[in-house]
């Protein structure tokens, strides 16, 4: 859709993905938004957050801080692409709420902070505060966990 995280040569390698945000995974269907919801961007599952801070839930590089600080783009180290877009229509915000602690370009460690929000804020002046994780590349992911999910844990996902 934004065409920055469009990945014609898929990667079959996995990559060691950790949970990038406290709190309850989600299906990607149940999100407010049909561009998320439909998988129009891919697929992937969403987060309702318990706090505010992301971690990259993968090495890799960030492709785009978004100038709102809504959303940020990753590469994996594998070539997978990923979407961490926090609340939706928070774009709506401006980047009030919002502190990002990478720039584009930036390479980046599985586990480090990427991003802070404030979950009050986006509470209270988004439509929803739910976190879509999407792979933008076309990679399949099925959820291994649902529910209450901490920070950092590994193993929540399969890919193919």
């Amino acid at each position: 859709m934004f065409g920055l995280f469009k990945n014609k040569n898929k990667v079959a390698a996995v990559d060691e993905f950790v949970m990038p945000i406290d709190g309850e995974i989600i299906d990607i269907t149940e999100v407010e938004d049909p561009v998320f919801s439909e998988k129009m961007m891919g697929d992937g599952f969403a987060i309702i957050p318990v706090a505010g801070s992301v971690v990259s839930p993968v090495d890799g590089e960030i492709i785009k801080v978004f100038s709102t600080k809504h959303a940020i783009g990753i590469k994996s180290a594998k070539g997978h692409e990923i979407l961490i877009h926090v609340g939706i229509d928070t774009v709506q915000l401006n980047g009030k709420g919002f502190t990002a602690l990478v720039n584009d370009g930036d390479k980046i460690k599985v586990g480090q902070e990427i991003l802070q929000f404030d979950v009050e804020i986006v509470k209270k002046s988004a439509s929803s505060y739910v976190v879509p994780v999407v792979f933008t590349d076309s990679t399949k992911v099925s959820v291994k966990k649902f529910g209450k999910t901490a920070q950092g844990e590994r193993d929540i996902l399969s890919f193919g």
